[in-house]
């Protein structure tokens, strides 16, 4: 009887760790940088950082016309995108190599997004092929890229272009302007 009561208790914190960890919180920010706002220049461009700084951080995140953009500094370039996941209220912070291209990886979903184009990755199989090798394929433009600009020692980022829609742009809307955490509905 000891047994069956010990093994109800076993399965019942199982459950509810489960639970816990599916329902998860709903604004995770795993990045530890802090968010300045960006200091508009006269031309028009955001300035976010100084070259030196982000170089050596390798990250920094802004707000640029209300929503929050991240920086990147990776293999000697200079990225820029919707600093939150296209999919959920969730900080970008995690750089990968896949298939040749430089990601960002969710911490959350595991979706990779290229720096370079903001398209999701996935790796997938064509059944047709003899004998069908995973390749990463791409499921279109998801992540807002933006443009970046170095002069004088300098990190500026374009305000974005709006008329043009990407998925991120949810997110980037429903976090835009606000000092804390936005609530997941």
């Amino acid at each position: 009887m000891l047994d069956l009561i010990i093994l109800s208790l076993h399965f019942l914190l199982c459950f509810l760790i489960s639970l816990v960890i599916w329902r998860g919180p709903k604004d995770v920010d795993l990045c530890s940088s802090s968010t300045a706002a960006a200091e508009e220049e006269p031309d028009g461009l955001m300035l976010v950082g100084k070259e030196d700084d982000i170089k050596r951080s390798g990250r920094a995140t802004a707000k640029v016309d209300g929503r929050e953009v991240v920086v990147f500094y990776h293999k000697g370039k200079f990225h820029a995108l919707d600093s939150r996941c296209y999919r959920k209220i969730v900080c970008l912070c995690g750089l990968s190599d896949i298939g040749g291209q430089a990601c960002i990886v969710c911490p959350w979903h595991k979706y990779k997004i290229t720096l370079e184009t903001g398209e999701g990755l996935y790796e997938g199989v064509n059944p047709l092929e003899p004998s069908p090798s995973p390749q990463w394929l791409s499921m279109g433009v998801k992540q807002r890229v933006h443009q970046v600009t170095v002069a004088n020692g300098k990190v500026y980022v374009s305000p974005p272009d709006l008329s043009v829609s990407f998925d991120s742009d949810y997110f980037a809307e429903k976090y835009k302007n606000s000092s804390g955490a936005a609530v997941e509905e």
